[in-house]
């Protein structure tokens, strides 16, 4: 039975980081319902394999963004298993809790290692399949990319980083053909808090307090997000280039 989904997507190649659960796996499913051929990347395999498992049209890579060639490995394969590169979305981050009484120069490297230099060079690797299908570059950022965040300064400056790029790259990369945009997602039912290293208590405390906050009454859904990374992503959208939209339920009104 033909599928009802709106294959805006058809016949393109797109590239999904951390999609092993969360807003990477909503999205790489999204975009396999949508048509197109998927390459999910994350450092947990069975994870991956789960993602796999929900559309044919994805295939998974299991290695760490951060790892030394990474990004060309993620790159090559690819285009060797489909011949084209149409979307990158650079989802796969890490987050921290760390006052700054108790700041910590290892997990600093970490946070920029995989929210800022991962997805700089995966763009890098890319950018001549992307200059060739005049495809799109989607940064995951945060709503904590432009509003403060006590106690995750360094978190906060990752993805602030990341909004940057998104901007200067976009500039570039306009008069070439390629769109560079970003989704800022607020809190939203993800294990990113866990795979921080957070203890349950701590999350749900956490989870209730936003929650309180949000004009919406609810945390943000995976799928809420990559809905509008589809979006933005779509071919049919060539003028949007350089944004940075906030998908939160209302929180950065409060």
């Amino acid at each position: 039975m033909p599928s009802s989904t709106p294959q805006h997507f058809m016949d393109r190649v797109a590239i999904v980081t951390g999609a092993g659960s969360g807003i990477g796996r909503a999205t790489a499913v999204a975009l396999a319902e949508s048509g197109a051929r998927v390459l999910g990347v994350g450092r947990r395999k069975e994870a991956l394999e789960e993602t796999a498992r929900a559309h044919s049209n994805i295939a998974v890579l299991p290695l760490d963004v951060c790892e030394e060639g990474a990004a060309d490995t993620v790159v090559t394969t690819a285009v060797e298993w489909w011949g084209r590169i149409d979307v990158l979305v650079n989802n796969a981050g890490v987050t921290a809790v760390m006052p700054l009484a108790e700041t910590d120069r290892s997990v600093i490297t970490r946070l920029f290692e995989v929210n800022v230099t991962a997805p700089s060079m995966l763009a890098h690797a890319a950018l001549p399949y992307l200059r060739d299908s005049s495809g799109s570059v989607v940064n995951v950022s945060s709503t904590y990319g432009h509003r403060p965040l006590a106690q995750g300064a360094h978190y906060a400056a990752t993805k602030s980083a990341l909004e940057q790029l998104t901007r200067s790259w976009a500039l570039e990369l306009a008069p070439e053909g390629v769109r560079v945009n970003a989704i800022a997602p607020g809190p939203t039912e993800t294990d990113v808090l866990s795979a921080a290293g957070l203890p349950q208590d701590a999350i749900d405390a956490m989870l209730s307090h936003e929650r309180d906050r949000i004009p919406t009454g609810r945390l943000g859904d995976p799928q809420d997000v990559a809905a509008w990374i589809l979006r933005i992503a779509d071919p049919s959208g060539p003028y949007l280039t350089g944004q940075v939209l906030t998908i939160d339920g209302g929180l950065e009104l409060v």
